[in-house]
């Protein structure tokens, strides 16, 4: 069992910055997959970003591609998201979220596990 608590969010200007960190317990952290979804008032959940186990593998939704970052420290079982150039439109509720590696699936798909979310506000 994997638990994560994210951490982060707030309310910040259009062109600001905010990094959004994921805690997880247990001993198992460095062997999943890793990745942060997006939910707006009114949509569907959509996939921000996803980082392999090891952190060779990174991927990312075309809309945030450039602007965001996401990485891990496996040392600390904390992944990250730093948002940079933010938008408007990047106002949700941001989730991380995990699964193991006998989850044969896509970047987008097979999460296990998922946090709480943290609201993330960006002002125009």
């Amino acid at each position: 069992q994997v638990q994560l608590v994210e951490s982060g969010g707030g309310l910040v200007q259009a062109g600001g910055s905010l990094r959004l960190s994921c805690a997880a317990s247990g001993r198992t952290f460095s062997t999943y997959s890793m990745g942060w979804f997006r939910q707006a008032p009114g949509k569907e959940r959509e996939f921000v970003a996803a980082i392999s186990w090891s952190g060779g593998g990174i991927y990312y939704a075309d809309s945030v591609k450039g602007r965001f970052t996401i990485s891990r420290d496996n040392a600390k079982s904390t992944a990250y998201l730093q948002m940079n150039s933010a938008k408007p439109e990047d106002t949700a509720v941001y989730y991380c979220a995990a699964k193991s590696p006998r989850v044969v699936t896509g970047p987008r798909s097979g999460y296990e596990y998922w946090g709480q979310g943290t609201q993330v506000t960006v002002s125009s």
